[in-house]
């Protein structure tokens, strides 16, 4: 009999609702969700997709063991789990803790029961030499929030739904549905700013999906985000629109800013940043003058050569202006789960407590900078990394020269990966442990309803049964974990006792402890049988999720420096602002030809192109190339070019498109499946090529390790012959 299952998408940040229809465990259809109190009917290409990535005869459901002659075959779960405690076993005890090397990939932020996991896998393997997609992602952001407000998670959200002005720079929310702003249907979002009379502003070096929807594209130089903020931060100074009263009251440092701002003139900066002088004071005063107004910026900003001043600039102009915490401004959400707890209960909020062996560059939540991975397993010593565990991620297509990391990984004594296919990083595995995947598991929205435009919260059931002999993700996890000698809870003590308490039939699960943290949360019942606040069992009762109200103005309640203020002037800050200062004059004048990234509706990341649906039509991983570049460098529309960096030399598809800023040009990010070929067979039909084979691994921006991948050197030319 054929049922209905509403199920919420987790495939990116937007967390689309979804309708099922199911019959006999298999997935009939799939539509948007009209009745979710969040997307309202809205879902992109990738949803509708969903089923297509569980059914995929591709994709792992048993344990795959590489044997002597080097190909994988099916092993149990008991030999799998046997044979991988023992091997990392022994490293350890032979080599040290650290001699153990851990990464995970941004697939994880769906999932709730591999989230709440990974510190106390951590723990239990005991290795400092953990890396995640952050450093090519979201790691400035991270640290900003880290440096001005006290917690890593307390993260200004733009109130798209209220504002008057949206400054959106180095974003593509038309196509992310957010990032780091979760947002279904950013497009009746934009729309709703314009009808209301507001204006929609895109800085970009590519006239993007978003900037074509806006009222105005500045075509920016990449890597030139934190000095037009400064320079426009500067202009509201010098026009005395500055909130000082805010400034008095809840921040700590601001002379030591504003004596600084006085280098950013517009005047100084324009040719760094390659937008006129008076663009830049004009959108000062805009954003200044507007009702309401938030400046919000996000990956392409944060792969850039000055990601951690740009960031650092994107909230400096909202704070100066009084717009953070206002409706319309950039606003903390309140969670119904609050994924800063859970960070601060596992210890991972912080920033440089650490530094990597080799080049010595920070940690962030935990996580080492992704351009040393290939560093530390190739540089002999103490500390080595000598295994390798990944959980859903993919460094060799996602981190700089992949190439290199490939190799690496080679010359490892023995690797593990949880991951549901043989993929370009999973190749180089020993064994690989496959989860049941998301539709398999029950849902919540743990990190990114953190981060979302409204206050939501939402339960979501199986959309299908599990088979006998499969394990989620946090099963896995909770397996290694406790082979390895430590707990769910990553607490010795509070482990022990659930370990004495197992013969009673008490045992730690995902969302059971989920439940705790909800009712206890700002809308718990707190265990009153009289409340009316949420626990599981009311979230369970609203299969469309539950709408907890727009974001809510105030500030002090997610500061948590001792003072209760907002720092401006840490020192890392400081660093980032004098180091774009040294660079404005050192650098403004150089015009050679730089690469940057793009998004595409149709791909997340690097592993939905072995999706029919998602791969068909036109060829997408081609080089966006403007059409006086194609005449300077003579090459031609849907011809291949010799693309070359420092790192890296291979032939590119081309397109020709005057979207792109001349002196730019732009590659999509998450493609490269040749050597994947053998297991993805839909993917490696359509390969294309990486963008971080031409990112140099030994670039980054010093401040916190952060892997430039935008704005890279590049030279190209015609692959035919010379006429």
């Amino acid at each position: 009999m054929a049922h209905t299952v509403f199920h919420t998408c987790s495939l990116c940040e937007a967390t689309c609702g979804l309708k099922f229809e199911v019959e006999d465990n298999r997935i009939l259809s799939v539509r948007p969700d009209e009745d979710d109190v969040f997307s309202k009917g809205y879902v992109c290409p990738k949803g509708i997709a969903i089923a297509d990535v569980h059914h995929d005869p591709d994709r792992l459901r048993r344990p795959v063991h590489r044997n002597a002659a080097g190909h994988f075959e099916e092993i149990s779960w008991d030999e799998a789990f046997d044979l991988v405690a023992r091997r990392i076993r022994e490293i350890r005890e032979r080599h040290g803790s650290d001699a153990i090397g851990f990464y995970w990939g941004n697939p994880t932020g769906n999932n709730h029961g591999a989230l709440l996991m990974l510190s106390s896998f951590t723990k239990a393997i005991g290795t400092r030499n953990r890396f995640s997609a952050g450093s090519q992602d979201a790691n400035p952001r991270i640290v900003t929030s880290y440096e001005l407000y006290g917690s890593s998670i307390s993260i200004p959200i733009p109130d798209i739904d209220r504002t008057d002005y949206f400054l959106c720079l180095g974003g593509n929310p038309m196509i992310s549905n957010g990032s780091v702003m979760t947002a279904p249907d950013m497009r009746r979002r934009l729309r709703a700013v314009r009808e209301r009379g507001g204006k929609v502003v895109v800085v970009d070096p590519r006239r993007t999906e978003t900037a074509r929807e806006a009222d105005e594209h500045v075509a920016i130089r990449p890597g030139g985000d934190a000095a037009l903020l400064l320079a426009m931060t500067q202009v509201v100074v010098e026009g005395g629109r500055v909130d000082r009263r805010f400034l008095e009251r809840m921040t700590s440092g601001w002379p030591e800013i504003e004596r600084r701002l006085a280098a950013f003139t517009p005047a100084r900066v324009a040719a760094f940043a390659g937008v006129p002088a008076a663009t830049i004071e004009r959108l000062a005063l805009e954003f200044a003058e507007a009702r309401s107004a938030v400046c919000y910026s996000r990956v392409g900003v944060c792969v850039g050569a000055h990601a951690t001043a740009a960031t650092f600039a994107t909230d400096l102009l909202n704070i100066v202006t009084g717009r953070l915490g206002r409706e319309g401004g950039p606003m903390f959400t309140t969670p119904a789960f609050d994924i800063g707890r859970v960070a601060r209960m596992g210890g991972l909020d912080g920033a440089d407590r650490w530094r990597s062996r080799v080049r010595g560059l920070p940690e962030t939540l935990g996580d080492l900078p992704s351009a040393v991975l290939a560093d530390e397993i190739e540089t002999p010593g103490q500390g080595q990394i000598r295994a390798m565990v990944t959980l859903a991620g993919n460094p060799v297509l996602s981190a700089p020269n992949g190439k290199r990391i490939a190799a690496a990984f080679d010359k490892l004594d023995f690797m593990v990966s949880i991951d549901i296919y043989i993929n370009e990083t999973t190749r180089h595995a020993d064994v690989i442990l496959p989860p049941c995947w998301n539709l398999a598991e029950d849902h919540i929205d743990l990190l990114f309803c953190a981060v979302a435009v409204r206050n939501i919260a939402r339960w979501s059931p199986p959309v299908v049964e599990r088979q006998e002999d499969e394990r989620a993700d946090w099963e896995i996890l909770l397996e290694l974990t406790e082979r390895l000698g430590g707990g769910p809870l990553g607490e010795p003590w509070l482990d022990r006792m659930l370990h004495w308490l197992r013969p009673l039939g008490v045992r730690w699960t995902p969302t059971g402890f989920l439940n705790l943290l909800l009712r206890l949360g700002p809308y718990g019942d707190r265990f009153l049988p009289w409340s009316d606040g949420l626990s599981l069992e009311k979230l369970k009762a609203a299969p469309h999720g539950i709408d907890l109200g727009a974001l809510q103005p105030g500030v002090e309640r997610r500061l948590y420096h001792r003072d209760k203020r907002i720092h401006l002037t840490s020192p890392r800050m400081l660093e980032a602002i004098a180091a774009l200062e040294h660079a404005l004059d050192a650098k403004a004048g150089q015009n050679g030809l730089v690469l940057i990234g793009r998004r595409e509706l149709r791909s997340n990341n690097s592993w939905m192109h072995n999706v029919p649906s998602l791969v068909s039509g036109r060829e997408r991983c081609v080089l966006y190339v403007h059409p006086d570049d194609a005449a300077r460098y003579e090459i031609r529309d849907g011809e291949m070019a010799v693309l070359e960096s420092r790192v890296h030399r291979g032939e590119v598809r081309v397109a020709v498109t005057d979207e792109m800023r001349p002196g730019v040009v732009s590659l999509p990010h998450g493609w490269g499946h040749a050597d994947s070929a053998p297991w993805q067979k839909v993917a490696g039909s359509h390969a294309g090529v990486s963008i971080n084979d031409w990112v140099d691994d030994s670039v980054v921006e010093p401040i916190i390790g952060q892997s430039i991948l935008n704005g890279v050197p590049v030279r190209l030319g015609p692959s035919r012959p010379a006429a």
